[in-house]
């Protein structure tokens, strides 16, 4: 919900919106469940301050793990053959091959499957609090912050799962063998499948000249993002996390609205005692960015499948709008958006190129409610899979 104010209002021209408040409660198909409350208020009474609150409670069953190493922009492996074995082109091929009985090694049953050894459930409650100042004329803001997390993890080893016998074909039921995830860490590849207490300390620069931050027809925008996390402050965890990114909107003579937009963006985690969860998103004061693979990044793969200490992406979207219709006092825009994305993960920063990048393509559709909110619906195609993303709000 927003609340714009009056047009007497003397910052009315130059905020997206006076208050912004979300409240959302979701159950998936998958099991997940999620409730997100945020307030978000912009030069807080004429100030030069912003001041944002964030809380989410989530638990989800179907996060998944390829590895944590660039050793997973490689082909896709069945869990159990980490380093070899057979390779599958496609995710639906892989997906096939991960229900096959195989027989049980180490302390498994007998006959397991492992159609659960991708996966594993995060239980998530997180408040965050943070604050900027605008500089100058407004384009520079300094911002600081402070995040409390505690996370709770579990994998399904022994958990009966689909299954389908190799020779026959036929599909019943087994043991799920041990996963991927508990593989790496029993191992020492990985750190925090324990789960814990992070307190977090956020500091960011920003540049913005966005004509309208909810949907942007010219402008720039540029930070410089980090987030430390440290015993000292409260946290079980050591690392630093870096992230920089820049994007550009310009409108073209083309059509009512069209509107190019790109964004290019890099990050690293410093720390050799990083925690494995850390290595899936990207920290930005707009919001976390999963990385890499999903709505919000390579929109062709799924979410996770590439993961390193290091990367980059980037993405390019035309956004057109083809139609404007009232309806019941409200305005709705319509607009197509073709994109492609791109980017690589690397274990260390120094080897990050344009070689093995990884790319994806497809197609979209915005909804504009009364400008400010934007109903995204994306169909991302790669070699490996064809996802469909539904959201609110541009990706970038």
């Amino acid at each position: 919900m927003y609340w714009n104010g009056t047009r007497t209002n003397p910052l009315f021209a130059y905020t997206p919106y006076l208050i912004k408040l979300k409240a959302n409660a979701a159950y998936y198909t998958s099991n997940a469940r999620e409730l997100v409350l945020s307030v978000d208020v912009p030069y807080y009474k004429g100030s030069r301050w912003r001041f944002r609150v964030d809380f989410k409670a989530q638990q989800n069953p179907a996060n998944l793990y390829f590895g944590l190493t660039e050793a997973t922009l490689g082909p896709l492996r069945l869990p159990s053959t980490p380093t070899g074995g057979a390779t599958y082109s496609n995710y639906k091929a892989f997906d096939e091959a991960r229900k096959l009985l195989r027989p049980g090694e180490n302390g498994e049953a007998p006959l397991v499957t492992d159609a659960l050894s991708n996966r594993y459930r995060e239980t998530e409650f997180m408040l965050n609090l943070k604050a900027d100042y605008a500089i100058g004329k407004g384009k520079w803001r300094v911002m600081g912050g402070y995040e409390i997390q505690h996370l709770k993890y579990k994998t399904f080893e022994g958990l009966v799962a689909d299954a389908i016998e190799p020779i026959t074909g036929k599909e019943t039921t087994a043991p799920n063998g041990f996963s991927l995830l508990a593989r790496d860490y029993a191992e020492g590849n990985i750190k925090g499948v324990d789960g814990g207490w992070l307190s977090i300390l956020q500091t960011a620069l920003i540049y913005d000249t966005r004509d309208f931050e909810p949907d942007p027809t010219n402008g720039l925008y540029f930070e410089v993002a980090n987030e430390l996390s440290y015993p000292a402050i409260g946290s079980q965890f050591s690392f630093d996390k870096l992230f920089v990114q820049g994007r550009v909107y310009k409108k073209i003579p083309i059509g009512p609205r069209t509107v190019i937009a790109g964004r290019l963006a890099a990050g690293n985690i410093f720390g050799v005692n990083a925690p494995f969860f850390e290595f899936q998103d990207q920290w930005s004061p707009d919001g976390s960015i999963n990385a890499l693979g999903g709505k919000q990044s390579l929109r062709g793969y799924r979410t996770n499948r590439f993961l390193a200490r290091s990367l980059w992406f980037a993405n390019v979207e035309l956004r057109v709008k083809v139609a404007e219709v009232k309806f019941w006092k409200q305005r709705f825009g319509f607009s197509l958006a073709p994109f492609f994305d791109a980017g690589t993960a690397r274990d260390r920063w120094q080897n990050l190129n344009f070689s093995k990048v990884k790319t994806s393509y497809g197609g979209g559709l915005r909804i504009a409610w009364n400008q400010s909110t934007i109903l995204s619906l994306d169909f991302g195609m790669s070699k490996e899979d064809r996802l469909l993303f539904f959201g609110i709000g541009q990706i970038f």
